[in-house]
């Protein structure tokens, strides 16, 4: 149909290995960028971003992950939050980093890269995200909410099977064809 929607259907979530190449800078730079480019509610851009490419770094930050995920990954980008108040003192904290992450995993699968989107257990009571913020020197009022591995998939890519569009989407009320 076009680029952009065929990059939208060929995305999924991978959780394989992935190839011992490094990520160039300039597409983490890219892939972070389209991050930021996101819509933010009330324009307070709560996201922030930190890249970490450096081998040592990196293994020291996965080994701090548990259960282990993106051990092979040579680049994952860190998304951090603030709870920023804007209209009607609502937070738009969650919106703006999800949509952020969207935008980046559509930016990383278009440059021939894979990811998965890994939040639940980064905010689970056990506190990774805090520990790896700490690691980085992330300031008090910001929290580490999810990972994103960046690189080359060394296996095969999969599919998951999805609900067809009669059953999840309908027009001018639920369940009208």
């Amino acid at each position: 149909m076009n680029e952009t929607l065929d990059i939208i259907t060929a995305r999924h979530s991978y959780r394989g290995s992935y190839k011992a190449q490094s990520v160039p800078r300039e597409h983490l730079t890219a892939i972070m960028q389209a991050g930021l480019d996101a819509p933010s509610g009330c324009n307070k851009q709560t996201t922030s971003l930190i890249a970490i490419d450096e081998p040592q770094l990196l293994s020291e930050l996965l080994s701090r992950i548990d259960p282990p995920i993106c051990q092979t990954a040579p680049a994952i980008i860190c998304v951090l939050t603030q709870r920023i108040f804007a209209y009607r003192d609502k937070c738009y904290a969650v919106q703006d980093y999800s949509a952020a992450i969207q935008n980046m995993l559509l930016a990383i699968k278009s440059l021939g890269y894979e990811s998965c989107w890994y939040e639940g257990h980064i905010t689970d009571d056990d506190n990774i995200g805090a520990k790896l913020a700490e690691r980085l020197g992330v300031p008090e009022g910001y929290e580490l909410v999810c990972v994103l591995p960046v690189g080359i998939a060394a296996d095969k890519i999969s599919a998951p099977r999805k609900k067809s569009f009669t059953e999840r989407a309908w027009f001018n009320g639920f369940g009208n064809r």
